[in-house]
């Protein structure tokens, strides 16, 4: 089996005879060479041939997609919301305001 998904940056992957989870992080065209990042961190590459002549295809990201990622923060993962939902003071609010 040969692959036929295309590599696309920051898109998962599986190497499915290989067993091997990554992520594409770099596509360089002029060396003809695709840097990946596997889910324990480490970094590799294929070149063109090896990638569509591996088992290569599509996944979603995996639940710990951020393990390799030791020094994010939360607000880097796009979890948290930078609105405050406090409880207003209700005697703060004029509903009229918002009548039209």
């Amino acid at each position: 089996m040969t692959t036929i998904a295309d590599p696309v940056i920051g898109r998962w992957y599986k190497d499915i005879e290989n067993d091997l989870t990554f992520t594409v992080v770099a596509i360089e065209e002029d060396n003809d060479f695709i840097e990946v990042q596997y889910l324990n961190g480490d970094i590799g590459e294929y070149d063109n041939e090896s990638w569509y002549n591996s088992t290569i295809d599509y996944i979603e990201a995996p639940e710990d997609w951020s393990a390799p990622y030791d020094d994010l923060e939360p607000d880097d993962l796009g979890y948290t919301d930078p609105d405050i939902h406090d409880n207003p003071d209700r005697d703060d609010l004029d509903f009229s305001d918002y009548y039209d």
